[in-house]
């Protein structure tokens, strides 16, 4: 029995560091967005810091990235960026974000 409890408790703690590993990334990649966003406004530096904050908050409304994409697309409106566009950016800065942590 003791086999089985050790199985499962490396398991849970797989499914904890990989839990951790995907908020990380997705910080990360919300950071990016927001440095991207406030270079295409051309915010200076405390004002970005700010941007970047008010992107990660818009990350806990719900779960999964729609709050996020809602955020940035409201943000961008009038800035000629398509919804195509948006969630492509976001993929490539989520794979951007992937590769600082591994």
């Amino acid at each position: 029995m003791s086999s089985f409890e050790d199985r499962k408790k490396s398991f849970e703690k797989k499914f904890a560091h990989d839990q951790e590993l995907q908020f990380k990334v997705s910080a990360r990649r919300n950071k990016y967005l927001g440095e991207w966003v406030s270079e295409i406004f051309g915010y200076n530096l405390d004002q970005e810091k700010e941007y970047i904050q008010s992107v990660i908050k818009a990350d806990f409304a719900e779960a999964g990235d729609e709050d996020v994409f809602r955020k940035i697309k409201q943000d961008l409106k009038g800035k000629n960026i398509s919804d195509e566009e948006l969630r492509k950016k976001m993929d490539e800065l989520n794979e951007k974000a992937k590769t600082d942590f591994s």
